[in-house]
């Protein structure tokens, strides 16, 4: 590490949890985001200002003037640009010194096979159900953490499935049916703060990840109210009969 990085991370590095190698892991890192809005939006903020070293953002949506009031990457400038594109241009202005990639085209689930095989760790920032579970089948696959998010109307989850972990539960032990539903803003409303949050709390579990810091919510749902300010967690055990990851249960 530079003097320059040494400066610049220094609130990090004087955390004895974190230290020169913990921000090191950071800046030798890639992570994958699935997802340019508002939960995605959030994350890439803190993942990019802690310094992870190589962020993939994947999204091949365009800027509507919807999304402005909840995605905070967005200008009302922006809109009709692609999503990713615009964030990296944001991101690559907030931290030159790391490596962004966008992926911009919508991608089939061998396409996102390969791109989770290159990464330390998955983010799924999406709001539809057959991402989820084609991510959640890719992550399990390449045996990569895999951190997801998900938030509508008042109400928000985060949920860690870390597939290094040999008996980690997988996102379809929780969420078997994917029935073509999703929990698009579009069809049910947000509450504008409630991605920031449910995203910056994606970004501190994968910090935490990459730097093996503290517990992670590895097997467990947290979800939060955002009308009430209330938070519960629960144990997410893994399903015997989970299509994804159930015949390895021995």
């Amino acid at each position: 590490m530079n003097d320059h990085e040494l400066l610049r991370y220094s609130r990090h590095i004087l955390l004895d949890e974190i230290g020169i190698e913990g921000q090191t892991a950071l800046l030798q890192a890639r992570v994958l985001v699935i997802g340019c809005g508002g939960l995605g939006a959030a994350a890439l903020s803190y993942l990019t200002a802690a310094g992870v070293g190589h962020l993939v953002l994947v999204d091949d949506d365009h800027v509507d003037l919807s999304n402005v009031q909840r995605q905070i990457l967005y200008r009302e400038s922006d809109v009709g640009a692609l999503k990713a594109q615009v964030a990296a241009q944001r991101l690559t202005a907030q931290n030159p010194h790391i490596h962004i990639e966008t992926v911009t085209e919508r991608v089939d689930e061998a396409r996102l096979r390969n791109l989770t095989q290159q990464a330390d760790i998955v983010l799924d920032c999406t709001d539809n159900f057959p991402t989820r579970h084609a991510l959640n089948r890719a992550a399990h696959a390449a045996r990569i953490p895999l951190v997801s998010g998900a938030a509508t109307r008042f109400s928000g989850q985060v949920a860690v499935f870390d597939f290094r972990q040999p008996a980690s539960p997988c996102y379809a032990c929780a969420f078997p049916d994917a029935d073509g539903t999703d929990g698009a803003c579009a069809l049910f409303g947000v509450f504008s703060p409630l991605v920031g949050i449910i995203g910056t709390m994606q970004a501190a579990e994968t910090l935490k990840l990459l730097m093996n810091v503290g517990q992670s919510l590895h097997g467990k749902l947290t979800c939060f109210d955002a009308k009430t300010a209330s938070w519960q967690t629960f144990s997410l055990p893994r399903n015997p009969q989970c299509a994804v990851c159930g015949d390895e249960i021995t």
